[in-house]
């Protein structure tokens, strides 16, 4: 299978790039989430190769969106998420869940998942790679005090230009549960 920038280099007429419109073809058809990575990815390397997108997020930034993201999950309301996430983000809770797209939907999640600005947690996160606009971060909550919940994460997160998420993946992990098929959590 070609890769996807030089499909997009193919794609390109007299000279000037266009967005691919349907991924190359394969020996099978590609299933919806195959399809959804394939066009995320063009999507990436368009912009890496139109000029449209910053190729390297530092870790200040990716700090910077951290301490963002922690203060807008203790603050009343959901306006602080604009500042957060694109208009057209995408924000999955774990890797085989439905994805939510656009603020809007974030924002509903985001207001039905926690208790309030008053919900006792703390939030310990470690920047463990920045690579391009990808930035992968191991964290760990804790709720209540004492903890009666507590869980560790690995967020995989794409920011743009301006330092708001465009992709958000969630990969989390709570004690006592299985972590493998055929484990059985009885």
């Amino acid at each position: 299978m070609p890769s996807v920038v030089s499909c997009i280099a193919l794609a390109g007429v007299s000279g000037a790039l266009r967005r691919p419109v349907a991924p190359p073809p394969t020996q099978r058809p590609l299933c919806r989430r195959e399809y959804e990575v394939w066009e995320r990815r063009a999507e990436l390397a368009y912009a890496a190769m139109s000029g449209t997108m910053k190729l390297v997020t530092d870790r200040a930034t990716v700090s910077r969106w951290l301490t963002g993201y922690e203060a807008a999950w203790r603050a009343s309301g959901t306006e602080g998420l604009a500042g957060l996430f694109t208009h057209g983000a995408t924000y999955l809770k774990s890797p085989y869940e439905q994805p939510m797209t656009g603020l809007d939907a974030i924002r509903q999640m985001w207001e039905h998942e926690r208790e309030g600005p008053d919900e006792v947690f703390s939030l310990a996160t470690d920047i463990v790679a920045v690579d391009g606009p990808t930035a992968v971060i191991r964290a760990k909550v804790c709720y209540g005090d004492p903890p009666s919940q507590e869980y560790r994460d690995l967020w995989v997160l794409r920011l743009a230009d301006d330092g708001r998420c465009t992709w958000f993946e969630e990969w989390p992990y709570w004690p006592g549960r299985p972590y493998t098929a055929g484990d059985d959590p009885a």
